[in-house]
């Protein structure tokens, strides 16, 4: 059954053209179902070089490699994001935190509106605070939780709060973690995923240049984040959740910790162990969809 991308907005009907600024890209300008119509699985992440090696990889992956491995940068147009295609995968970046996510999610959906594809799979690949967990450990998210434990997302529109829910689609988890059982190379476990509204203060860290609280305080709030099934901590996971929901789309969430929380604040690993860690969500989604293809 096919399975189009549902737009909650009647007043898109009416415009005769949409042009998506922040990818530069328009439906005036573009034809997005030849360039866009083969598209099942979308892949997210903050980094724009991050989305470039994992559609080199995926490409490598499926056979799909081109010579020299250039994949230009479709939005090329603008600082903005970066977007890059390969077969039925496009690989977007998203920067960092909840408003440059939404931005970028409510483009990337008219996007694939306008190119009328169907069956979409979308994942956010990234890294994150683990809590009480192995560094390198990978999360699949079940739920995206606020900062007092919550499975919601609220926003204020029109000067009115609007609470959407953040549950994620609980047969791709399932399929996500299968995945990893298969692949056997790293710790990955199905948990709840806290999202915030920035990196210190919001995550309870230490080392911020502003700092109320004393230690005994964000441990006794991170153990409380734990036994209500936190596992790890990152700020996109809340509104992205909520749009798949709204817009019908499965999405998922895969994030490696970087860190345990619980036992410090600074990231201190490697470069080189860091680049392994990133690339473990990478390798996870990349086996995911060539199952899902019959390339496995």
């Amino acid at each position: 059954r096919e399975n189009f991308i549902h737009l909650c907005n009647p007043h898109l009907e009416k415009m005769k053209e949409d042009i998506l600024y922040h990818f530069a890209l328009g439906t005036g300008t573009h034809d997005f179902p030849a360039l866009f119509g083969d598209v099942k699985f979308v892949c997210v992440g903050g980094s724009p070089s991050r989305m470039k090696s994992f559609i080199a990889y995926i490409a490598e992956e499926l056979g799909l490699a081109s010579p020299g491995g250039d994949y230009p940068n479709i939005c090329a147009g603008t600082d903005r994001y970066a977007m890059y295609k390969v077969g039925p995968v496009l690989s977007v970046s998203h920067g960092m935190g909840i408003p440059s996510i939404s931005i970028m999610l409510h483009e990337l959906i008219k996007l694939l509106h306008h190119a009328k594809c169907s069956n979409i799979t979308i994942i956010r690949i990234g890294t994150s605070g683990g809590i009480g967990l192995e560094p390198g450990s990978v999360v699949i998210t079940r739920q995206s939780v606020d900062a007092t434990f919550k499975p919601q997302f609220e926003q204020v529109i029109l000067g009115k709060t609007v609470i959407r829910s953040t549950n994620l689609d609980e047969q791709l988890a399932r399929e996500l973690m299968q995945c990893s059982k298969e692949i056997n190379q790293f710790n990955t476990v199905i948990g709840n995923t806290m999202c915030t509204l920035d990196f210190y203060e919001g995550q309870g860290r230490l080392d911020g240049a502003i700092c109320l609280y004393n230690e005994e305080e964000k441990l006794q709030y991170l153990k409380e984040a734990y036994d209500s099934g936190v596992r790890n901590i990152e700020m996109e996971s809340s509104v992205f959740a909520a749009m798949c929901n709204v817009s019908g789309v499965k999405g998922a969430v895969v994030c490696v910790t970087l860190l345990n929380r619980l036992e410090g604040d600074q990231i201190s690993s490697s470069h080189d162990v860091l680049v392994e860690y990133q690339q473990r969500p990478q390798k996870l989604v990349g086996y995911f969809i060539k199952k899902s293809l019959g390339k496995v």
